[in-house]
C-alpha cells in the first residue's frame, strides 16, 4: 500500500536520510527503531506528507504523491492520514469532543456527521464521560486517546505514530500499544510507529531499524 523508493534528505550540510527504500502492506503494524538522530521521525514526516525528501518517491495505492501540488497533498493528508505525536497537541480551549471533529470539519464533513463519529470513536476508547471535559481536565493518557480518536475521524487508511508513549506513564503506554493492535483488528487500517519504547516495537509485524540514515 505505501512503498517509498530511494528517500534522501538534508538539512543544510547533515544528510539524515541516505536512500531509504520501504514497502508497507495494508493493516500492517511497522515500528521503525534507532538511535535519536537517526532519521526516524524525518522518515515518519515526509511518508505523512508533513515534509518532501530531497530526492526519491512516495507511492501510496501505486500513485506517486510527493509530486501532488500543495492543496492536493493537503486534501490527501487529510483524508488518508492520521497523525498521532508524543506530545498530543489538543487545543486546550475545546472540549474532547470538539478537538476530535476538527480534522473533519476541515474535511468539510458536516457538524451532524462529524459529532457522531466523534462520539462513537470516544466510546470506543472508553471516554465517553470525558466528551465534554477540556484537555487540563484530562489525565495523559486520557488526552492522548483524544489525539487517537482525533486521528481516526477521517477513517485514514494509514496511521502515523511519533513516539506516541513517550510522554506516558507506563500503565498508559501498556494500554495505548494494545489500542493500537485493537484498531488494526478492528478496522484493518496500517500503523507505522516511531517508538523508543522496545516493548511496543516487539509486537509490532515488523521492527525496522535506522543506522546512520539507512535502514540496517
Amino acid at each position: 500500500m505505501i512503498r517509498a523508493e530511494n528517500i534522501h534528505k538534508s538539512y543544510g550540510e547533515l544528510h539524515v536520510l541516505k536512500g531509504i527504500n520501504l514497502e508497507i502492506k495494508q493493516g500492517e503494524i511497522i515500528s521503525i527503531v534507532g538511535a535519536s538522530g537517526a532519521g526516524k521521525s524525518t522518515l515518519l514526516h515526509i511518508l505523512g506528507t508533513l515534509d518532501r525528501a530531497d530526492r526519491g518517491n512516495i507511492f501510496f495505492d501505486d500513485k506517486q504523491i510527493d509530486q501532488l501540488s500543495e492543496k492536493k497533498l493537503s486534501d490527501f493528508r487529510n483524508r488518508q492520514i492520521g497523525f498521532v505525536f508524543q506530545f498530543h497537541h489538543l487545543l486546550p480551549e475545546f472540549t474532547a469532543l470538539e478537538n476530535v471533529c476538527i480534522p473533519a470539519f476541515i474535511g468539510r464533513i458536516s457538524k451532524s456527521k462529524s459529532e457522531k463519529k466523534a462520539i462513537e470513536l470516544l466510546n470506543f476508547l472508553n471516554l465517553h464521560d470525558r466528551i465534554n471535559h477540556k484537555p487540563a481536565q484530562l489525565s495523559g493518557g486520557e488526552q492522548q486517546r483524544v489525539a487517537v480518536a482525533r486521528a481516526l475521524i477521517n477513517n485514514p487508511t494509514v496511521v502515523l505514530a511519533d513516539e506516541p508513549s513517550g510522554n506516558l506513564d507506563s500503565k498508559s503506554a501498556i494500554e495505548l500499544h494494545e489500542l493500537f493492535f485493537d484498531l488494526r483488528n478492528k478496522t484493518k487500517q496500517t500503523f507505522i510507529i516511531v517508538t523508543h519504547n522496545t516493548e511496543l516495537a516487539d509486537m509490532a509485524d515488523r521492527k525496522l531499524t535506522i543506522v546512520d540514515g539507512r535502514i540496517e
